[in-house]
């Protein structure tokens, strides 16, 4: 990998506080890949290779059983997947697969895992991005067993206005897409769309318009314990 990209890199939570010399070795027979649109980077099931960091473009994660596929994540740079069977030395338990052009850094897994041996503050840093994932899914288990479609989608749209710090925003992915995440068929987020417009919700293609963020929340009724991901 070229000593170019390192910079970056290290601004990763990651990577931020580990020693140079260990980080070093950790890059050392790390590389970086561009690959085109659509193309897909790992299959839940293989052997865990190598941990992949999103340097530039945008990646799903999802998963398939009996002829069924959902959407789980989108990933944008600067991030990394799938740490957890990375660390277990264990199978993929999601496939991913390139939206865009994407540039990404692929790091050996047996490296990964030395390194953790070696370095405390990396050691450190890997299991506070574990507690991240893990508590992660919780929010979103609880997101879909305890609200209805209609609630799910209000509260995703309260988190997308707060993320782009505007009323009007542009969804960050696809409806089809974003219909899988939310656990809805695309004809069932159609209807919750128009169920929302009494709250101030427009829409227009992809672009979200939000009128009364107070009535649409009072509607919502937000939960920092499920919503907030930093908490």
């Amino acid at each position: 990998m070229p000593d170019s990209y390192y910079p970056e890199i290290r601004k990763l939570d990651l990577f931020a506080s580990m020693q140079e010399e260990r980080f070093r070795e950790l890059m050392r027979g790390s590389y970086v890949q561009n690959f085109p649109p659509r193309i897909e980077l790992i299959t839940e099931g293989d052997p865990s290779d190598f941990m992949h960091i999103v340097l530039e473009g945008s990646i799903e994660l999802f998963s398939s059983w009996n002829g069924r596929e959902t959407s789980m994540s989108t990933l944008t740079p600067v991030s990394t997947f799938i740490l957890a069977a990375t660390i277990r030395d264990a199978p993929y338990l999601m496939s991913a697969r390139t939206l865009e052009k994407c540039r990404v850094a692929l790091v050996p897994s047996q490296d990964v895992r030395a390194v953790f041996d070696k370095d405390g503050e990396f050691a450190r840093a890997i299991v506070t991005e574990l507690a991240l994932c893990y508590r992660g899914v919780v929010k979103n288990t609880k997101d879909l067993k305890l609200r209805t479609s209609l609630e799910r989608l209000a509260n995703y749209l309260l988190r997308q206005r707060a993320r782009a710090d505007a009323d009007q925003f542009e969804l960050p992915i696809e409806k089809r897409r974003l219909a899988s995440r939310l656990g809805m068929t695309p004809e069932n987020l159609s209807r919750a769309f128009k169920g929302l417009h009494p709250y101030g919700v427009r829409v227009n293609g992809n672009r979200i318009e939000l009128t009364d963020t107070d009535d649409l929340a009072g509607f919502a009724k937000p939960n920092p314990l499920i919503d907030d991901p930093l908490s």
